[in-house]
């Protein structure tokens, strides 16, 4: 075959791959610093104001506008690049906060690292070739480990007109797609009366009971539910002393299930009203208080997977098969993908590494976490190439979307 064989389309897009390879290469030590210093530098949600400043001054160095706050949350933050020409929209999207106790285990250094690379060598590309228009946006959310940190974000309208977004996530396998489940979360506290335990227990309200009757009416509602459903709970109050009668217990219970509307309006009323039944049995007060937003489910894009799964072919990364079984996790990136047509693709770190544990918040940050972070930058950038330059891509992935649930 010779390039004349090669459609145009073909060679554009295997030119813009060279240009984001040689970039990406450029910045390389720019973004393995900012990957190191934020992983060297854990902070917990709403709290990465290190993380968030060192990434808006990296996108401003490069000549990005940038705004923070953004939708009320002070390390939330937008950098845009408008060409002034037209073309679509794309985001990519930036985590940076980490797990309390254990650090960056879950890798969201890895995940800012490598948006913010997709993102350098994307405008560079838009700047080199005046074919190419639209936005390019970068959207710093932070929270997203339990402070759903998405939702305000998209509550205010920021990703209006946006017609695809895209991030990654490290893990122990490249897949192109991801399906996860939707969670709701909930604490509930049940106040009773308290009593001597042995003198006049007669006289006291049992709050305790009444979250074991909880406990005990979930564990005989996991018969009736889907096979995709996941309850897990735990009583973080349940007493002071063994002699007196709890006049207080609570209970952190979270839900999970893949189609949001049933965990909304089905099973999360169910795991309620097992709470309600036993304040009712016990005699007890119950408050019930869903204290962050509900993470909806991953909703696919088979065309920005197949994007994806091109990409990560050319940077010689090997996909596993498209898989149709759910991962029982939860991000708030689902949120997105119900508004928005998006991807959130894993990138392997080594192989079958389990996140959210010490092992991981050592590896990504070093040798192996470099590495997702290089090819991570050049898979997203590829990926979001691939919709500047063609229009009908756009289409396709507008084509693929159906717009889901709000929060």
């Amino acid at each position: 075959m010779t390039a004349n064989d090669i459609s145009p389309a073909r060679q554009d897009l295997t030119a813009d791959q060279e240009l984001l390879t040689r970039r990406r290469d450029e910045l390389r030590a720019t973004l393995l610093e900012t990957s190191h210093a934020i992983h060297a530098d854990p902070e917990t949600r709403f709290e990465e104001f290190r993380a968030s400043a060192l990434l808006c001054e990296r996108l401003q160095e490069h000549g990005f506008e940038v705004r923070r706050p953004v939708a009320g949350l002070e390390t939330a933050f937008l950098g845009v690049h408008d060409t002034g020409r037209p073309g679509p929209t794309v985001a990519v999207f930036c985590e940076y906060d980490a797990l309390p106790e254990i650090g960056h285990g879950c890798g969201h250094n890895i995940i800012a690292a490598a948006g913010l690379g997709a993102a350098l060598t994307v405008k560079s590309l838009l700047d080199h070739d005046d074919a190419l228009g639209g936005r390019l946006l970068v959207v710093g959310s932070p929270g997203e480990e339990g402070g759903g940190g998405k939702v305000p974000i998209i509550d205010s309208g920021e990703l209006e007109g946006v017609d695809a977004a895209i991030m990654l996530h490290p893990a122990g396998e490249n897949l192109a797609a991801m399906r996860t489940l939707s969670r709701s979360s909930m604490q509930v506290t049940f106040t009773g009366r308290a009593a001597h335990a042995a003198v006049s227990p007669h006289t006291g309200i049992n709050a305790l009971d009444a979250a074991v009757l909880t406990l005990n009416a979930i564990g005989l509602l996991r018969q009736q539910v889907t096979p995709d459903t996941r309850i897990h709970a735990i009583v973080v109050d349940g007493g002071q002393a063994n002699n007196i009668i709890p006049e207080r217990a609570v209970l952190e219970i979270s839900v999970r299930s893949e189609a949001p509307r049933t965990l909304l309006e089905d099973l999360r009323p169910r795991v309620e009203n097992c709470a309600r039944g036993a304040a009712l049995a016990t005699g007890a007060d119950i408050e019930i208080r869903h204290n962050d937003p509900a993470y909806l489910s991953i909703q696919p894009n088979p065309v920005l997977e197949r994007l994806v799964d091109d990409a990560y072919r050319s940077i010689g990364r090997k996909t596993e098969p498209h898989r149709e079984e759910v991962f029982p996790g939860s991000t708030d990136m689902g949120n997105v993908s119900q508004v928005v047509p998006s991807i959130h693709p894993n990138i392997e770190i080594v192989p079958g590494l389990t996140m959210h544990s010490r092992r991981a918040t050592e590896i990504v940050g070093g040798e192996d976490g470099d590495r997702a972070v290089l090819d991570g930058a050049l898979m997203l950038g590829m990926t979001a190439a691939a919709l500047f330059r063609t229009p009908e891509l756009v289409d396709e992935v507008k084509a693929a979307f159906t717009e889901g649930v709000r929060v």
